[in-house]
């Protein structure tokens, strides 16, 4: 079987160098697991593209089907309201997961059983029991677990990497400071079910800490190759307390490593929404405003200088879900601890439990 492989390797480069076209991939078999997350509609209304066959979607709110179905032009037949039911009866090789963070547990321990992979929404999950749950029930079962964060899409989020850890543009990296968040879940007008479930404590995890607190962190452990902090310490305030009872709207999270510090902002109060960060070494600095955008500046240079990057330059998906099948497919691997792998976002979950912990005692949590 070893060498039949190997023969068949050998004859697919021999067809490819000899301008011969491959066989395309069929399509990955793909279910959603909950549809009351907003981000949904980056699945739901996925266009021109035919590397995924939508098999099926799970949702115990049923009123949500009848929207879904309408916005979506989508058949009544692919709705479900028993996870377990729609995995038996529609056996898909991946779920994407957008409920609840709380809900990403039970979504792993449904699929990885039936060797089924997963990719949830940010962050993994609201725990570190859960987290570790969740990775053990992926090893266990040998799928592929990834966290799906915006920011992994930027062009600029790899670029300043690469300026980082590849050419060494700044140094070593002794400070950033992360922006993440927007004008409150109320403002921008998000739906009922959403802001039900992104408000709850349980459900959510708490509020702007947990929901943009983990933009921050999932960037800075890639930028620090998953090297642990020494500690973290965290303030979080209620500036709305009649719209968000429940949960903080503000979050100002510093984390220290031996030789760096982050300080992560996150916020419902913004005026406009915004995710940008600052990333200083001892040789330079980098500056980003946006996706595209970026300021640089290292002792080699008389001023700063812009710069604007693209998905091609730094090399970037833009697309979470074609990513999610090349992952699949073994066309890629992630790196170890890239913004998408289970390594970064164990880690993330531990900074946001710590950050939690600390804004309810007003003590600075040690890392051990």
């Amino acid at each position: 079987m070893k060498n039949m492989r190997h023969l068949l390797a050998i004859m697919g480069l021999l067809l490819a160098i000899n301008g011969v076209a491959q066989p395309k991939p069929k399509p990955v078999r793909m279910a959603v697991a909950g549809i009351s997350h907003d981000h949904v509609p980056w699945i739901l209304g996925r266009k021109n593209k035919d590397d995924i066959q939508l098999v099926g979607i799970y949702e115990k709110d049923t009123t949500l089907w009848q929207r879904a179905m309408k916005r979506y032009s989508l058949p009544k037949a692919l709705f479900f309201s028993d996870l377990d039911r729609m995995l038996d009866a529609v056996k898909p090789e991946a779920v994407v997961v957008f409920g609840s963070i709380n809900q990403h547990l039970a979504a792993v321990e449904a699929c990885a059983p039936r060797k089924i992979h997963v990719m949830v929404e940010k962050p993994l999950a609201v725990t570190n029991e859960q987290a570790e749950r969740m990775q053990q029930l992926a090893k266990e079962n040998n799928i592929h677990l990834l966290t799906n964060f915006e920011t992994s899409w930027y062009p600029t989020t790899e670029k300043t990497y690469q300026l980082v850890r590849d050419s060494g543009f700044v140094g070593k990296i002794s400070k950033t400071v992360f922006h993440h968040g927007h004008e409150g879940p109320k403002k921008i007008n998000v739906s009922r079910e959403f802001f039900n479930w992104l408000t709850d404590p349980v459900e959510n995890g708490g509020g702007a800490l947990i929901d943009f607190g983990c933009y921050g962190a999932n960037i800075m452990t890639y930028l620090m190759q998953d090297e642990a902090p020494v500690s973290v310490t965290a303030v979080t305030q209620h500036l709305q307390p009649d719209v968000y009872p429940k949960v903080d709207d503000e979050a100002t999270i510093v984390v220290t490593y031996p030789s760096a510090q982050a300080i992560i902002q996150a916020s419902w109060n913004w005026p406009f929404g915004r995710k940008d960060m600052e990333v200083y070494g001892d040789e330079g600095y980098v500056i980003v405003p946006d996706r595209n955008n970026m300021r640089v500046r290292n002792r080699k240079q008389k001023q700063e200088a812009g710069m604007f990057v693209t998905e091609k330059e730094p090399g970037v998906y833009t697309d979470p879900f074609s990513y999610f099948v090349d992952v699949i497919n073994g066309k890629i691997k992630i790196p170890k601890y890239g913004p998408y792998s289970l390594e970064n976002n164990l880690r993330v979950v531990q900074i946001l439990d710590a950050a939690r912990e600390s804004a309810k005692t007003g003590k600075t949590v040690m890392f051990r």
